[in-house]
């Protein structure tokens, strides 16, 4: 049958239903009426509970399948049990602070002190690790403030926290950095919090015409103006009379500095600083 263009199309047809007139076929008795339905499964049988497995304990911090002991502060060294034992400071574990004005030798003393040592030593220098920031570097030479001071303290809590995990192994450590007697927020008293108490300070503070001269042959942002060293040099005389051992190396080279070094370690060892 022909229907008229643009009238609607008549509906599908449902099972069961025909056109209009038509009538379903209608059902014999006894004719099949397609498969019998299935009976529904059989329920399965409860199954006992079963108790979850423990958890294992997560694994001790390990480098490869040598066992690494965590971390703490750093206690105070303990005498020698004699009176008449001369401590040895190259035979000890120790945790040494070195502290002085840019052009003091620090590092270079740090360096060649630990090179020489009879124990296994580290060298933690803050200005290194304050140099792993690359971009967004705050360069307190381009004005001391708020970010120059956090990633200082940045810098210095991450300087403490690699001093702990090396004493705890067994391996002594020397840090160097230009502490203020007058900047107490960036003074000693953080470096005690994140080293511990037996962390010994030692100031190396030469004359200022040797400052000048070996801050003269740095290059790169290490170097510091001539006017800078010597306010900074200034600064650090408010060391004299706080208690600190303070070397003065000015007509010392590196070896004999280091030398010294093991003299004032030998005696804070005996009797430790109270600072």
């Amino acid at each position: 049958m022909q229907h008229a263009v643009g009238s609607p199309l008549p509906p599908p047809h449902q099972p069961g239903q025909g056109p209009v007139g038509w009538q379903p076929a209608a059902q014999h008795p006894g004719a099949p009426q397609g498969p019998a339905p299935l009976p529904p499964p059989p329920a399965a049988p409860p199954q006992p509970s079963v108790p979850p497995l423990p958890t294992a304990p997560p694994p001790p911090d390990t480098t490869g399948h040598v066992p690494l002991p965590p971390g703490g502060p750093v206690g105070m060294p303990s005498a020698p049990p004699a009176a008449t034992t001369v401590p040895d400071p190259t035979a000890t574990t120790l945790a040494v602070l070195l502290i002085g004005p840019a052009g003091a030798g620090k590092t270079s003393v740090a360096k060649y002190w630990a090179d020489h040592r009879r124990v296994p030593t580290a060298h933690i220098s803050l200005d290194d690790v304050r140099e792993w920031v690359r971009s967004g570097f705050a360069d307190p030479q381009s004005g001391w403030n708020d970010n120059s001071e956090a990633q200082y303290r940045l810098a210095r809590r991450t300087c403490g926290f690699a001093a702990r995990n090396f004493l705890a192994n067994g391996i002594s450590c020397i840090l160097d950095d230009a502490v203020f007697p007058d900047r107490p927020v960036v003074g000693l008293g953080g470096w005690k919090r994140h080293v511990g108490p037996g962390l010994l300070p030692v100031v190396l503070l030469p004359g200022l015409d040797i400052v000048l001269e070996r801050n003269a042959e740095r290059r790169g942002n290490r170097r510091l103006t001539d006017e800078e060293v010597a306010r900074i040099h200034g600064r650090m005389a408010g060391w004299y009379g706080s208690g600190l051992p303070i070397i003065d190396n000015s007509q010392l080279d590196v070896p004999g500095t280091a030398r010294v070094l093991d003299e004032v370690l030998a005696r804070a060892i005996a009797s430790p600083p109270n600072w």
